[in-house]
């Protein structure tokens, strides 16, 4: 079966930054629901289109194109009694960015924290770097009604949206998966 609209393609990856660094070589393999609905990089869709189970290629993404550019207006000085003990430089949390006029909360990594202070870095960790994904797709399906309907796959290596938890706090513990 070729890589068309509402395909779910799996695909084992490796990721490098632009000087062929390894920044993560996937363990489960990538499972997303193909024909643009956000769930990869449209330069991956792009490449894949009408490939079939097999087919391996390398593809260079610009910043752009992946993560963005990075942007300092996103790093933020916070007072050290909001947020939890203990607190550890790497530890993320979920907020919403004051200045901007962006809807959707940013996941905040703590970079530093000083005696009364915590630095927080609302960039995703790969923002600013070139990257270069080598994929192989293992295997290509029809999507079923319900996961069209949804925009994403189910079941294993799929993704479900978590629940709103009802939490108001300006920052929330995140964890990354």
């Amino acid at each position: 079966m070729k890589i068309v609209k509402n395909s779910v393609v799996t695909a084992r990856y490796t990721l490098k930054d632009a000087q062929d660094n390894l920044i993560e070589e996937g363990q489960e393999p990538m499972v997303y629901l193909h024909g643009g609905y956000d769930n990869i990089f449209p330069k991956i869709e792009e490449a894949l289109e009408g490939k079939e189970a097999g087919f391996s290629t390398i593809i260079q993404l610009n910043p752009e194109d992946a993560f963005g550019d990075y942007d300092a207006a996103l790093v933020k000085v916070e007072p050290r009694n909001r947020f939890p003990s203990p607190l550890e430089v790497g530890m993320q949390f979920e907020g919403m960015p004051e200045e901007t006029e962006e809807e959707e909360a940013l996941i905040f990594t703590v970079t530093d924290i000083a005696e009364d202070k915590v630095v927080l870095d609302g960039n995703h960790p790969l923002a600013g770097i070139a990257l270069r994904f080598s994929l192989t797709v293992e295997s290509v399906r029809e999507a079923s009604d319900e996961e069209v309907a949804h925009g994403h796959v189910h079941g294993a290596h799929g993704h479900h949206d978590d629940e709103d938890d009802g939490m108001g706090d300006e920052y929330r513990s995140h964890q990354i998966h």
